[in-house]
């Protein structure tokens, strides 16, 4: 009885959302706005109601209810399927209502018979997601289409079981959320409603803006409410962070801490028995330990098989999906699987050789706030070292990469599972010159305008894994051709006479090396008396191999944090021989450009017989602050403005 009293507010609520009058839902529409209301947008997300409803348990009901006005044409096309993926693992989900209110007036409900459930495309993950798909048809600019839909289950795929046990949530009796109050359209108004057991009050914070809220009780349940009105969606900025980042958003959590999170996730796989060794898994630990020289060596040296050895492929391997993780010796049959698998694989093999090691957990590409709810994507490996402390390691973006750690994380937060629990953390900054990439070249110029001689390019870090990439993404037969390629890019008419390069394979030894032999014809402009040319390392050759130089500087100023690839440290010099010459008449001016954040210097000198350039840029993380554009902006219009400022000599 009580717990029929419980929901009887939360049912009403739904009476009321659901059982708009035709009359009423064609008057909101009808008031809401048109294109000329809101300009540039395609579509108006008139209302968009979300209602939770949290069992004991952690089972959760969802009930979704919106009506989106078409304000364009395109908007009408992008509205003619309605599309919503789930995965059958964790959630059960059904189309309950779709209607269309035609601006003539009429009004149609549509066939939910024909609403169609089929496997979800997918690429190199094949877990058995799925889509449920309706056809709206034609609409027109005016019309709207209203759609409710229930959600029984969670987002994540764990431990397998039968009826309703497979969409109790893997921390069981817990319950979180992640809310997105934005859109790719305007909204009128968004409203999110949660009921939980009073004995499970929820943690709340709403990030990057404002919205109204409530909490009362009723009976056994605690009901929160949030909503806000006339929203717009931001503008994007090229290169910006994650657009949950900045963007408003509410996580809701029952889970007191990230510690109760970090011991749950180190006991359910320890429960699991996910790191179990076999014999074969400690005869190929044997086999590749043999010879190591000391601790971090045998670390290296299990990091990157498990990097280069275990394919990044993911299929349904039955009970271990999610937060659980497969079995190693599942694993290492199969020579697959996806980041957990990887991370799994080598914490088993890292036990089978006597480290401490355990999994965590983080998130590639954004950031992780406080509230104790489940915002992951990703999970890698954690060993505890001879000097006590917890060391990060990535088998999953570490193939071929020189580091044990991919840099390309620096500046994100992720959570160990470890039996004495753990706070959220933030990997460190790591410091530039691990990723230097180095431009050296020795060339000659001929009275004729010919340029001969070589460039080199040297790389460490995440620089040499994207310089490497020149040879470990293509087949053999196409190494030169990619090599030659970087220098037919800036100038189409050279003609490469031979490459070298250090073994691409050979990355845990030698960071990667390539040079390139070659002659320019009409490299520099000859004229009566005059010789004007750029020094080939200042014209913008490798812009593959330096991330900073893919950015739009038009942008004058930033509104919102933005992130680079990787630091990194570029230098480059050149010395150029010059034909019999009378004198230099114009060599372009030095720059010192020493920021607070990010650097570049460059200059030249000349002697009797040469001209040198030299320049160097330091790009001290990956994360910058809105602030920071100024600098950084700087930096690389000055590295670009090299190509285009000419050494003039009289002949």
């Amino acid at each position: 009885m009580t717990q029929i009293k419980s929901m009887m507010f939360i049912l009403l609520a739904l009476i009321f959302s659901l059982t708009l009058s035709a009359q009423t839902t064609t008057d909101l529409i009808t008031k809401a706005g048109d294109e000329s209301t809101y300009p540039g947008y395609d579509q108006l997300v008139v209302f968009d109601s979300t209602i939770v409803d949290v069992r004991e348990t952690g089972l959760t009901f969802v009930i979704s209810h919106s009506l989106t006005k078409v304000l364009t044409s395109h908007g009408a096309i992008d509205l003619s399927v309605i599309k919503y993926g789930y995965d059958p693992l964790s959630a059960w989900v059904e189309i309950r209502k779709a209607v269309i209110y035609k601006k003539s007036g009429k009004v149609i409900e549509l066939d939910l018979n024909k609403v169609m459930d089929y496997p979800a495309p997918a690429r190199a993950i094949y877990w058995g997601a799925r889509e449920k798909a309706l056809e709206i048809g034609r609409l027109e600019p005016g019309d709207a289409i209203e759609m409710t839909m229930f959600r029984k289950g969670f987002t994540y795929a764990l431990l397998m079981a039968d009826d309703d046990e497979k969409y109790i949530p893997p921390m069981r009796g817990q319950f979180y959320d992640i809310v997105e109050f934005f859109y790719t359209q305007p909204v009128k108004n968004k409203v999110y409603q949660v009921a939980v057991p009073k004995d499970k009050p929820l943690q709340y914070q709403f990030y990057n803006g404002e919205a109204q809220s409530s909490c009362w009780f009723s009976d056994d349940k605690i009901i929160y409410t949030f909503s806000k009105k006339e929203m717009t969606p931001l503008k994007n900025e090229s290169k910006m962070v994650a657009m949950v980042d900045v963007a408003p958003k509410l996580l809701v959590s029952t889970t007191p801490g990230w510690e109760a999170k970090s011991t749950w996730f180190y006991k359910v796989n320890e429960d699991f028995g996910s790191f179990t060794s076999t014999p074969e898994i400690k005869l190929k630990v044997d086999e590749i330990l043999k010879g190591a020289r000391n601790e971090m060596d045998s670390v290296s040296r299990l990091t990157h098989w498990v990097a280069d050895e275990i394919r990044y492929s993911g299929i349904s391997m039955g009970c271990g999906e999610g937060f659980t993780l497969h079995k190693g010796g599942m694993t290492f049959t199969d020579r697959c699987g996806v980041c957990k698998d990887k991370a799994g694989m080598l914490i088993t093999m890292l036990r089978a050789a006597g480290f401490k090691s355990y999994p965590a957990m983080t998130m590639a590409g954004t950031r992780i706030d406080y509230i104790a709810a489940d915002q992951f994507n990703h999970c890698v490996t954690v060993v505890k070292l001879r000097d006590g402390k917890y060391h990060l390691l990535d088998p999953t973006w570490v193939p071929f990469v020189r580091e044990l750690w991919s840099s390309a994380e620096q500046q994100q937060q992720y959570l160990m599972g470890i039996p004495e629990g753990a706070d959220l953390a933030t990997t460190p900054i790591s410091a530039p010159e691990n990723h230097f990439i180095k431009i050296d070249g020795a060339s000659q110029l001929l009275a004729d305008g010919t340029l001969k001689g070589r460039i080199t390019i040297t790389a460490e870090g995440q620089s040499d894994a994207s310089v490497r990439g020149l040879f470990k993404y293509s087949n053999r037969t196409m190494w030169y051709q990619n090599v030659e390629r970087e220098l037919l890019k800036v100038w189409p008419q050279a003609k490469v006479n031979q490459v070298k390069y250090t073994d691409p394979g050979d990355y845990q030894n030698y960071n990667i090396w390539v040079a390139i032999d070659f002659t320019i014809p009409e490299f520099a402009m000859v004229s009566e008396g005059a010789m004007i040319f750029v020094p080939l390392s200042a014209s913008g050759i490798f812009k593959s191999f330096q991330p900073h130089l893919a950015f739009e500087t038009n942008l004058k100023e930033r509104k919102y944090p933005f992130r680079d690839r990787c630091s990194r440290t570029v230098e480059i010099n050149e010395s150029v021989v010059l034909p019999a010459y009378k004198k230099i008449l114009r060599l372009p001016e030095s720059v010192n450009n020493d920021g607070k954040t990010v650097s570049f210097q460059a200059n030249y000198r000349a002697s009797s017989e040469a001209v040198v350039f030299s320049a160097k840029a330091v790009f001290p993380k990956r994360m910058y602050e809105a602030g920071e554009w100024p600098e950084f902006k700087s930096a690389i219009d000055l590295q670009n403005s090299f190509a285009g400022q000419y050494v003039t000599v009289e002949l």
